[in-house]
């Protein structure tokens, strides 16, 4: 079981690749945080297993 894992994912407004920090032990998330190029918000779905591992990870416009 990883605790943190470091993904990078395209950002859904500029397209440029932005990474963020998972962290495994909060289990499925749904948090919003601003793309470190653009500035628009990115929606992120993460999605984690009953062993702690990445099953999903999403990044979609906040306004879809």
């Amino acid at each position: 079981m990883n605790l943190e894992l470091n993904e990078n994912v395209p950002c859904p407004y500029c397209g440029e690749t932005v990474g963020i920090v998972v962290d495994c032990t909060l289990g499925s998330q749904n948090f919003v945080e601003d793309c470190q190029v653009c500035c628009r918000p990115i929606e992120y779905t993460i999605l984690i297993d009953e062993e702690g591992e990445l099953i999903d990870l999403r990044a979609s416009r906040e306004d879809e």
